[in-house]
C-alpha cells in the first residue's frame, strides 16, 4: 500500500470498529420473542467480529448476552404497578451463540449461526393467577428451557474489494433459518383446586421463552461503513428475517379450550434489527476501539410474505448501545452494554379484532461479551506496536 502507515492503521481499527460492532445480536427482549442468535452476520458469522475474511481463511466466534425483563408496556406506556404489586412476569435470558465462517474469496463467505439458551420465566398469573382471591399465598413459581435454537446458513459478499475499498465499503447477504429449536417446549404449571390443594399441569411455555419458532425462514442483509477522520468513523447495518409459515402446532397457553381461533396457536413472525453510529479508535497502537450506536429491534404485527394470523407480542425496543472492543492479530474481544430508550408494545392483528391491546415485559438493559479467533488464510492484522502486515497463518 502507498498510504502512510500511521493513516493506515487508523482506517484498519475504524473499520475493525464498525465492521465488528455493525452487527446486530438480537435476542428475546423480553416477552416480545425475538430469537437468539438473529442479526447481521456479515462476512463472519461471530458475535464479535466482521472483518473481512481473505479467501480460505476460516473464524469461529462465540457470543454471550444476559438480560431480565420485568417491566410491562402496554403499547409505549409501562404499567408500573405490576411491579409495585409483584405481579411482573421475569424472564431470565442467558443465551450463547456459536459461530463458523469461512471465506471463499476476499469478498464472499459463508457462516453458520447456532444459538444455544437457557430460560427461566417467573410469574404469577400462569400458575394460581394474578389475583389475591386466585393465589392468596401470592405464589410465584417458575418454567423453563435449555437446549439449541434455531440454526442459520449465511451468505455475504462485499459490494466492492475491501483490499482497495478500506475507507468505506458495503456488504450484503442472504440466509436461511431452519427450525433445529424446540417450538413447543413443556414444562409444569401449579394450579389449585376446588379444595386449594396444589396440582401440576404439564402444557408448552410461554412463546417468549421457547427455542425456536417452527418455521423456515430466509433472510435479508446488509451493513456499511465511512471514514471520516483517522480516528472517526460511522457505520449501519440492517436485518430482516421472513417467516413465511403462519404458525406452528404450539397451543397457546396450551390448551384449546376457550381459545379465540385466530390466536389457539404462536404465530411465526417476522424479525429485524437495524443500528447506526459512530467509532473511534482510541488506543489504535493496542487495538482498543470505543463505539456508540442506536439499534432498533422487534417484531412486526404482520408479516411481509404469509398470513398474520397465531399469536404473537409484536414490538420494539430503541436502545443507545456502548461498546468497548480489541482487535489481536488473530483474536478479537468485545463488550456491549445496550440501555433501552423507548419500548413499544405495539397492537397485534388479534388486538385490533378483539378490541384488547395486549402488554409485553422488556429489559432494562443487556450484557453482551463476545470473542472470536482467525485462522488459516492470509489478511491484514494490526501488531502489537500498530503496525499492519501481512500474515500467512499457514506457515
Amino acid at each position: 500500500m502507498n498510504n502512510p502507515m500511521k493513516k493506515i492503521t487508523y482506517t484498519l481499527a475504524g473499520i475493525l470498529l464498525m465492521l465488528t460492532l455493525s452487527q446486530v445480536k438480537v435476542t428475546a427482549q423480553g416477552c416480545v420473542a425475538i430469537r437468539g442468535g438473529m442479526g447481521c452476520t456479515g462476512t463472519a458469522v461471530s458475535g464479535t467480529n466482521l472483518i473481512s475474511l481473505s479467501s480460505h481463511e476460516w473464524q469461529v466466534g462465540l457470543n454471550y448476552r444476559y438480560f431480565r425483563s420485568f417491566r410491562h408496556f402496554r403499547g409505549d406506556v409501562e404499567e408500573a404497578n405490576r411491579v409495585l404489586e409483584h405481579t411482573e412476569v421475569v424472564n431470565l435470558v442467558n443465551n450463547a451463540s456459536f459461530n463458523v465462517s469461512y471465506g471463499l474469496t476476499n469478498r464472499f463467505s459463508l457462516g453458520l449461526n447456532l444459538p444455544v439458551s437457557h430460560f427461566d420465566r417467573s410469574s404469577l398469573y400462569e400458575h394460581y393467577g394474578n389475583s389475591e382471591s386466585s393465589n392468596p399465598s401470592r405464589s410465584r413459581f417458575h418454567t423453563q428451557s435449555s437446549g439449541i435454537g434455531d440454526l442459520r446458513l449465511t451468505g455475504t459478499t462485499w459490494l466492492w474489494d475491501p483490499a482497495d475499498h478500506y475507507h468505506a465499503n458495503m456488504s450484503v447477504g442472504v440466509g436461511i433459518k431452519a427450525p433445529t429449536g424446540n417450538a413447543n417446549v413443556q414444562d409444569d404449571f401449579h394450579k389449585l383446586d376446588a379444595e386449594g390443594q396444589d396440582y401440576i399441569v404439564s402444557k408448552a411455555v410461554d412463546q417468549s421463552i421457547q427455542l425456536g419458532d417452527g418455521g423456515w425462514g430466509f433472510n435479508l442483509e446488509a451493513q456499511g461503513f465511512t471514514t471520516v477522520s483517522s480516528k472517526l468513523a460511522l457505520y449501519f447495518s440492517g436485518f430482516y428475517l421472513f417467516n413465511p409459515k403462519n404458525y406452528n402446532e404450539t397451543l397457546t397457553r396450551g390448551t384449546l379450550v376457550n381459545a379465540d381461533p385466530l390466536t389457539a396457536y404462536h404465530s411465526v413472525a417476522d424479525q429485524y434489527a437495524f443500528r447506526a453510529g459512530v467509532s473511534f479508535a482510541l488506543l489504535p497502537k493496542q487495538g482498543i476501539l470505543f463505539n456508540l450506536g442506536a439499534n432498533l429491534e422487534g417484531i412486526p404485527a404482520k408479516d411481509v410474505l404469509g398470513k398474520d394470523e397465531g399469536f404473537r407480542r409484536p414490538g420494539y425496543v430503541v436502545s443507545v448501545d456502548p461498546g468497548l472492543f480489541y482487535a489481536g492479530a488473530h483474536s478479537t474481544l468485545e463488550l456491549r452494554v445496550p440501555i433501552a430508550l423507548y419500548r413499544n408494545r405495539i397492537l397485534s392483528v388479534s388486538d385490533i379484532a378483539s378490541g384488547r391491546h395486549g402488554d409485553a415485559a422488556f429489559a432494562d438493559f443487556l450484557v453482551e461479551l463476545g470473542a472470536s479467533y482467525r485462522f488459516g488464510g492470509t489478511h491484514l492484522n494490526m501488531g502489537p506496536a500498530g503496525s499492519i502486515h501481512d500474515v500467512n497463518m499457514n506457515q
